[in-house]
């Protein structure tokens, strides 16, 4: 595996190349985010390691401009930074992942394949349907009435999660496991926020709501009451 780590802070950095060389991945180490930003254009990576703070350039910038450019590469974002709202700007932005220092090496690392085996996986093209909505995961198109949808990257995650787990129960914690790869914060709204994002889009103007809270539960995308 071939990584990008971007991490000003020396030490740090040197520490999880080490960590990464010990597993035998390649990695690429950038200090400020104008390098980063070079590189992840210049160079094939499996993954990119990114933090929020840099010089030059900011982490969420350097997020933004390689999705406009790589929409597949998982990007994880590595930071002090911890609120909630942070973790949904770093989401907003393209991020695959958010994880926050200080952290335990091997929890990065479990993380780190998850993202790369989804990467990794070569999923079939399907086509969902419930009442009027059609979700298309092989063109990555959300319908409903025959009117394109226009999502996010991480609300299209969340809608085909949404639409593979149609009539079921999902937690906030298998959701955030299985869209974001991480594990549930009871002291963080992110799914809550996602979930809301997603209604203002898919159900708001149609008499039948598809998007329903089960309350004490989580979530359920059915077309009845």
């Amino acid at each position: 595996m071939k990584v990008l780590l971007v991490e000003d802070e020396p030490k740090l950095a040197s520490f999880i190349k080490k960590g990464f060389k010990e597993q035998g991945h390649e990695v690429d180490v950038a200090y400020d985010g104008v390098v980063a930003q070079r590189l992840a254009l210049q160079n094939q990576y499996d993954i990119i390691i990114l933090d929020v703070i840099l010089p030059y350039a900011n982490g969420l910038e350097v997020c933004k401009n390689i999705r406009k450019n790589n929409t597949e590469i998982p990007i994880m974002f590595l930071t002090a930074l911890g609120s909630t709202e942070d973790i949904i700007t770093g989401l907003d932005v393209g991020a695959d992942d958010y994880m926050i220092k200080p952290f335990k090496f091997d929890e990065f690392l479990a993380r780190i394949r998850a993202l790369t085996r989804r990467k990794s996986k070569n999923a079939s093209g399907n086509t969902y349907k419930i009442a009027d909505l059609e979700v298309n995961t092989n063109a990555k198109i959300v319908m409903r009435n025959n009117v394109i949808i226009q999502l996010t990257a991480r609300e299209y995650a969340l809608m085909e999660f949404f639409a593979k787990n149609v009539g079921r129960v999902l937690s906030r914690s298998e959701i955030a496991q299985n869209v974001w790869d991480i594990s549930f914060d009871t002291g963080t709204n992110v799914v809550d926020v996602y979930v809301n994002y997603l209604r203002n889009k898919i159900d708001k103007g149609y008499p039948t709501k598809l998007i329903h809270t089960v309350f004490g539960m989580g979530y359920i995308l059915k077309d009845k009451e």
